[in-house]
């Protein structure tokens, strides 16, 4: 199944670029039981890259507590309006996804 889109904004202020993400994603812990009572295999995301242009400008790595649906937001020095910001994760079965969007 692939993952829907993640929501990126991108402003800059006074020469600092402010992001925010809105990621799409189950994040199971593999705590969590069915209806049936079996435990709902782990699925999260583990690895967040965000680069501005070709830097990385942040890399996280990430757990089961970390909520359903993750928001993330963070500010950064350097970039300029016009430039690209991509957004890339990796989830705990190998799945990726990468979305941009430029700097306003």
């Amino acid at each position: 199944m692939e993952a829907r889109p993640m929501r990126i904004r991108a402003a800059e202020k006074d020469g600092v670029i402010e992001v925010k993400v809105l990621m799409s994603h189950i994040m199971e812990t593999g705590q969590r039981k069915d209806a049936e009572g079996k435990v709902v295999p782990a699925h999260f995301i583990q690895d967040v890259v965000v680069k501005n242009g070709d830097k990385v400008v942040l890399a996280a790595q990430w757990g089961p507590a970390v909520s359903r649906d993750p928001f993330l937001s963070f500010k950064f020095k350097g970039g300029a309006k016009g430039d690209k910001v991509s957004v890339t994760w990796k989830d705990s079965e190998g799945a990726t996804r990468t979305d941009t969007t430029t700097v306003t």
